[in-house]
């Protein structure tokens, strides 16, 4: 199940409709405007339209992505009462068009350190969740590259957040494969089935519920988040194998967020890099 992260321009629908003109079976957007903390209600029409669209593509699955403002680890107050609010909409735009999946960043704590951080995000959740019961969307942790002051690099972070959330099974995770890397995770050829373990060992298999396919412009343990075209970065073809072929995947939508444009043959980079992971099935 690949897919990409597409663009809303001109309606939610089009997003499924660029997908569908590509050859994904699934999509991942953003909602609402990702560098505004203010947004509208959802029309009815919006609504209406981004689900007929879906039962005309057939997509299974769907993906939304929170919005980068978001700082669920954020030591100060007003910011992380304003996270939370905005994770609420979130969840409740994902409700109202029957989104599956909200992925969201942790978070940066911002020099309180990083146990201050998970605390902070477990709180952030238990809040969200009681504000919302949103049916049939989970919230999924993204792991991060480890940027900055940033949470969620490691797998052991996400999975406290986890035990500390009092929401049993409210929380999901998504993996993604630039961040692994950058963070010092390392997955390529047979070092794979080892990741694998360490995945199953410390947060389960079964809570990952996404996976985000992107090559990384910087190399192993970099801590440095840049995405490249798949096989064209620091990952390189052999770490994208075992994501690919494992059936433990078949019904996790992957989503590629890779740079956008077009090769100087004119081709659609989103269509080469699907073009790419199919090659290796």
């Amino acid at each position: 199940m690949f897919g990409s992260h597409l663009s809303i321009v001109g309606g939610l629908q089009n997003a499924l409709l660029k997908a569908e003109e590509l050859g994904f079976s699934t999509v991942q957007v953003f909602t609402k405007n990702q560098q505004q903390w203010k947004c509208g209600e959802l029309a009815a029409g919006e609504v209406g339209e981004w689900k007929r669209q879906r039962r005309k593509v057939g997509f299974e699955k769907t993906v939304a992505h929170g919005s980068y403002l978001i700082n669920l680890a954020s030591p100060e107050e007003g910011m992380w009462r304003k996270s939370v609010e905005m994770m609420v909409v979130e969840m409740r735009r994902c409700e109202r068009l029957g989104i599956e999946y909200l992925v969201v960043h942790p978070g940066s704590h911002m020099g309180a350190g990083v146990e201050a951080g998970v605390k902070r995000v477990a709180e952030a959740i238990d809040l969200v969740h009681g504000e919302v019961r949103a049916k049939g969307v989970m919230l999924c942790l993204e792991a991060t590259a480890g940027q900055g002051s940033s949470v969620g690099c490691r797998l052991e972070e996400l999975a406290e957040i986890m035990e500390k959330v009092k929401r049993v099974g409210g929380v999901g995770v998504c993996l993604d494969t630039a961040h692994l890397f950058a963070a010092g995770y390392d997955f390529r050829g047979r070092k794979y089935e080892g990741f694998m373990k360490e995945v199953e060992r410390v947060v389960g298999r079964g809570v990952v519920k996404v996976v985000h396919l992107n090559d990384s412009k910087r190399g192993l343990g970099s801590r440095v988040d840049r995405h490249e075209h798949i096989g064209r970065g620091a990952i390189g073809m052999e770490g994208f194998v075992g994501w690919v072929r494992d059936e433990r995947w078949r019904g996790a939508p992957k989503i590629l967020e890779t740079p956008k444009g077009r090769t100087k043959g004119g081709r659609e980079w989103d269509e080469v890099n699907l073009s790419r992971l199919r090659g290796l099935l």
